[in-house]
């Protein structure tokens, strides 16, 4: 008999009873082949075309945010709000070690560093504790924060909202005002989470979205990019779309621009999936209340939950065994029949590329490496 029997039929039956149940797979039930079909009739695949317009449209109604740029991925999205909030060679980013791969990337491409602290047992993202302590080590000189410890200048913090949980990211906001850090919210995979009545990724000098394949709503690709900066949402369209000023013919550039530009092809996919978001997420959440129920009675495996002053996407499912021979004899028994299951990230910092950056203690992020589970988590046809 397996050890985890009861929740891995739980799972099998709830997703269908199939011979093979993925993590999180896209749900296409609504006007993606027509959106799509249409987007091929005008010719219009590209970057140009009505369906990118309108998805930035429909994420600015939707989030709040007065700007809205859609570009080809989260990374780049990321990579873009940091070069305009104005990070250069040799800064220090603060973030956190427990994130995607994509988080430190962006940040190496303008030959910055990641300075990793821990984050909050409750709801996974940067700890506000562990950011007071990062910036009792921060001095300004004229107006710019340094780090005293290394001599280098701040030039942005990044924190995460894991598997769609909002951290507290007003106070994350606030604390870094004190010392003129922008903050750039990885929402990647919070869409459609709110945090106080307001919408994560709107609480920073911009936030980014992805909407890759296994994202509550997906495009196949593609990434956005939100702020309530007038100045710098003109100016995140404009070279993302490789800086080319406007003419109906001359080929003229003022900056250094990215071929970054949302193709009209993946908009059109995106603007039918975004009609249907509400009804994904509800879904999602009753597949984690019904998972809420279930863990309850486990002894052994913990069910994360929202915060209370926070409502969540539930976009993947996570639980946390005792320790990590239990979590490795999960992932062994769900895999084994069926169920795909994974761990979290490896922390960030242990990579050869980040493993000399500075670091402050990550006892919660070591902790949840160690125990932390990703379960099916798919909107239920």
């Amino acid at each position: 008999m397996l050890r985890f029997e009861k929740e891995i039929n739980f799972i099998k039956n709830h997703f269908g009873n199939k011979d093979f149940t993925p993590l999180h797979e896209p749900c296409f039930s609504g006007n993606e082949k027509k959106y799509v079909l249409e987007t091929i009739d005008s010719t219009f695949v590209s970057s140009v075309g009505k369906f990118v317009d309108l998805f930035e449209d429909k994420i600015k109604a939707y989030t709040g945010a007065k700007h809205a740029i859609a570009v080809v991925n989260g990374t780049s999205a990321l990579h873009m709000s940091l070069l305009l909030a104005g990070v250069e060679q040799n800064n220090l980013v603060i973030t956190q070690s427990l994130s995607f791969i994509a988080t430190c990337n962006a940040i190496s491409y303008l030959g910055a560093e990641p300075a990793f602290i821990d984050i909050d047992r409750s709801n996974l993202g940067l700890s506000v504790n562990a950011l007071a302590e990062f910036l009792s080590e921060v001095e300004l000189k004229d107006g710019k924060p340094f780090h005293i410890p290394t001599g280098k200048k701040i030039g942005a913090c990044v924190p995460m909202h894991t598997f769609g949980f909002p951290l507290e990211i007003d106070k994350i906001v606030q604390l870094c005002d004190e010392f003129n850090i922008p903050v750039i919210e990885d929402a990647a995979e919070s869409l459609g989470s709110i945090y106080k009545g307001k919408h994560t990724g709107t609480f920073g000098l911009f936030g980014t979205y992805s909407f890759n394949g296994n994202k509550t709503i997906t495009c196949g690709g593609g990434g956005i990019i939100v702020t309530n900066d007038d100045k710098l949402g003109i100016l995140a369209k404009h070279i993302t779309t490789q800086a080319k000023i406007p003419h109906r013919w001359e080929y003229k550039h003022d900056y250094i621009g990215y071929n970054y530009r949302c193709p009209n092809l993946n908009a059109a996919l995106a603007c039918a999936q975004i009609e249907q978001l509400e009804v994904f997420i509800s879904n999602k959440r009753e597949t984690s209340s019904k998972y809420k129920d279930l863990f309850s009675e486990s002894e052994s495996i913990e069910f994360i939950i929202e915060p209370q002053y926070a409502r969540s996407n539930y976009w993947l499912n996570a639980v946390l065994l005792k320790d990590t021979e239990s979590r490795d004899q999960f992932l062994t028994e769900s895999n084994d029949n069926g169920v795909m299951t994974r761990p979290v990230w490896g922390l960030l910092s242990k990579n050869k590329m980040f493993q000399n950056c500075y670091k402050k203690s990550l006892v919660i992020s070591e902790m949840i490496e160690s125990r932390l589970v990703n379960i099916p988590s798919s909107v239920t046809k």
